[in-house]
């Protein structure tokens, strides 16, 4: 009852209701275009290029596009051109003077850093959609492909497959603006979770009907699959609070004089940099089985196949330290500990024990390397637990993916992005939040 008196709370506030239609409309709109294939591609003569995403990176591809990747849909390349560009510019604003200027400029800094980064998505479909084309040829029979693999078909496809990425950002983008929630996450997470029932499906037949294990091992998976659920969301939510002390001036008999104000506190989060550790380090991993392919030696067909298989010991192990140091990376040049210090200083708070300026800095600067350690460890135990899965309960491949990884993730920060979102559309209406009754709170006067 509280879940429904919640619900019809939500309905209740007009702003929140047209948001939500608004993010589900545009979400419907990018799942239909998952579905149009290319023009030109015979729809029923994919089952070649199924079988090639049902494992391996191309796999863990294919989810985060929502099975457009295996049904040569317009939107093949999904939102991660956007992702990948994105990321390069955040990278390059460390080294870019120019990008610097900008990032301190504002919003209309952020306008034109925006502007670069749609560019630069379209250079990068560039060179990824005649790669997709060319992957189609080899995969499909070339009765598949109804106007001939000509270079008309080539050039016509990697228009629209890049038309096709610019809208889904457009998409992403309209969805932060006008609905809910953060767009191009959104996008993502509907992708992964498109891919959810038939992969559960899959693995439900393989140990019910095929007598490989019964209902008692989906069980069991069911249980590990909510654990890991559970230890997501306390990697995402833990945060180490760093109690920071202001000084509050009032003015008495004539003069005025420091007493101690209100203490708050400064979260610092287990894990800063969400999943881009796991972005870049995946990113890495595809490097060294393209560079052992260009060699026909023993040992670099040894190497491909070791780094092919993300299932694989050693792609794990490799995969794992990357993480790790990624973690750091990443939070070394997003949480600005002088900037925070800086901060702090001018507003006039210090936190006990410490004395403003440089030994706050390093202050914050030594607990954040602290917490990130275990955070990092957290983050790699859950990005290689599907290679876990696999080789202690023999899961199934597409199942297996949702068991931690980037998918995974991705699903809980954005569900609980969102739904803080709504959260406080329902206590500025004077409601209670999500995980309250439903029932109306005083105003306060």
């Amino acid at each position: 009852m509280k879940f429904i008196n919640t619900l019809k709370n939500i309905w209740k506030i007009e702003e929140l209701k047209n948001r939500i239609l608004v993010t589900l409309g545009l979400l419907l709109v990018y799942r239909f275009g998952a579905q149009v294939v290319l023009p030109g591609i015979d729809a029923s003569q994919l089952a070649n290029l199924s079988t090639q995403t049902e494992g391996g990176l191309l796999g863990l591809l294919n989810a985060f596009t929502g099975g457009a990747f295996s049904n040569a849909s317009v939107f093949a390349l999904g939102i991660m051109p956007y992702i990948s560009a994105s990321i390069v510019v955040q990278l390059m604003g460390i080294a870019v003077p120019y990008l610097q200027k900008l990032q301190k400029e504002g919003e209309s800094g952020r306008r034109r850093i925006n502007q670069i980064t749609r560019w630069l998505t379209i250079a990068i479909t560039l060179v990824q959609g005649p790669g997709y084309i060319y992957n189609l040829f080899a995969t499909l029979p070339s009765s598949a492909f109804l106007l001939g693999n000509n270079v008309t078909f080539v050039v016509s496809s990697v228009i629209i497959l890049a038309t096709g990425t610019i809208f889904a950002m457009w998409l992403g983008e309209k969805i932060t603006d006008k609905g809910i929630g953060n767009g191009i996450s959104l996008l993502i997470m509907v992708g992964i979770i498109a891919t959810l029932p038939q992969a559960f499906i899959q693995e439900f037949v393989s140990r019910v009907f095929e007598s490989n294990g019964g209902l008692i091992m989906i069980l069991i998976e069911l249980v590990i699959w909510f654990a890991i659920i559970l230890g997501s969301v306390m990697l995402v939510m833990a945060v180490r609070q760093i109690p920071v002390q202001y000084a509050r001036r009032t003015a008495t008999g004539g003069y005025e004089k420091n007493v101690f104000g209100s203490r708050q506190y400064i979260p610092l989060k287990l894990n800063a940099s969400g999943v881009m550790p796991i972005i870049f380090a995946q990113a890495i991993m595809f490097i060294p089985a393209a560079v052992a392919g260009l060699s026909q030696s023993e040992t670099a067909q040894g190497v491909t196949a070791a780094f092919s298989d993300i299932f694989g010991f050693w792609y794990n192990l490799v995969f794992a330290l990357l993480i790790i140091i990624f973690t750091y990376f990443y939070t070394a040049i997003t949480v600005p500990t002088n900037k925070m210090a800086d901060d702090l200083k001018r507003s006039g708070g210090f936190i006990p024990g410490i004395r403003p300026g440089t030994e706050t800095a390093e202050f914050l600067d030594r607990i954040m390397s602290q917490i990130t350690l275990p955070g990092s460890i957290f983050l790699a135990i859950i990005a290689v637990f599907p290679a876990i899965i696999v080789s202690l309960l023999g899961v199934q491949a597409g199942w297996a993916l949702f068991f931690g990884g980037t998918s995974l993730l991705i699903m809980v920060g954005v569900a609980i992005d969102t739904m803080q979102q709504v959260n406080s559309y329902l206590l500025n209406r004077h409601y209670d939040g999500l995980m309250k009754t439903g029932k109306n709170r005083k105003a306060v006067a």
